[in-house]
Parts: structure tokens; sequence; C-alpha cells
């Protein structure tokens, strides 16, 4: 499973995204290709370049469990359109 990171920052934490709550999700992807995709997505929207890092998912699930922090696994078969970093 892969998180993404900012490029250059990759021990600094993972890219969120915020809910309807405003409550930070972390974004989970079983496929690479699918992180490498999203990050594409938000770069040609201005954002900062992102790079999928390959995490341990229990690992991951469980952290983000203990911290109350939520997460969305991103299955292959999944297609997820990242907000627009230029929204007002």
């Amino acid at each position: 499973m892969y998180i993404l990171c900012l490029q250059g920052k990759e021990e600094e934490g993972a890219y969120a995204i915020a809910n309807r709550h405003g409550n930070r999700v972390l974004l989970m992807f079983d496929e690479e290709d699918d992180a490498i995709r999203y990050a594409g997505l938000l770069e040609a929207d201005d954002f900062p370049p992102l790079v999928p890092i390959e995490i341990d998912s229990e690992s991951m699930i469980e952290m983000c469990e203990n911290t109350g922090y939520e997460y969305l696994i991103v299955k292959a078969d999944e297609l997820i359109i990242p907000p627009s970093h230029n929204e007002i």
C-alpha cells in the first residue's frame, strides 16, 4: 500500500485531505500507479510535487486508529479526484 508525501520531505508527514466535517483523512492507495496518478492531478493544479511511499498497511491503519486519525483506502478499481488546491 502507498501514501503520498511531499517530495524531499518524505519523513515529515503524509498528504491528507479534509472531509466534509473538516477532519483530516489519510489516503492509502492499493496501487502505486493510482498514487502517482493522483499526485499528478494535484501537481497539475499547482500543488507541490508528491511521491508515493510504500507502507505497511496494518501498521499505518493501527496508528490511525490509535490516534483517532481517519483514513481511506483507495482500491485499484476506484477513481478518486483530488479537491482543487486553487478553489476559493
